[in-house]
């Protein structure tokens, strides 16, 4: 029997490639802190993964950033999270046909909206 995964997209990769980069490395300081995403085919989500403050069993995922893919366009489109709880484009860049663009803009984080 022949086992047939999905082949894994570009787009898979290049978050992946982010997540890994933002982990720590000590397996230790990851069950206090680490990172995530999820990725439907249209709007993937970046988020935090960290125990809850006063219930340290309850494991939270805080999502942090959201892109967008509009096929019709080909663009690619970022959101931040207010601390309001609603997502707000990314102003000083909101669109990018490159992917790769827009999350080196929420690596480097010059406005301090998603790592603070």
């Amino acid at each position: 029997m022949i086992d047939k995964k999905e082949p894994i997209s570009m787009v898979d990769v290049q978050f992946k490639s982010f997540v890994d980069a933002k982990r720590p490395q000590n397996e230790e300081v990851r069950k206090q802190l680490d990172f995530g995403y999820s990725w439907d085919g249209q709007t993937a989500l970046l988020f935090e993964i960290r125990p809850q403050w006063n219930n340290p069993t309850n494991i939270l995922e805080l999502p942090f950033a959201k892109l967008r893919f509009i096929k019709s366009s080909k663009i690619w489109k970022l959101y931040w999270m207010r601390g309001s709880g609603k997502w707000e484009s990314y102003e000083p860049n909101p669109d990018s046909n490159s992917l790769q663009e827009l999350l080196t803009e929420i690596k480097n984080d010059a406005y301090g909206c998603f790592f603070g």
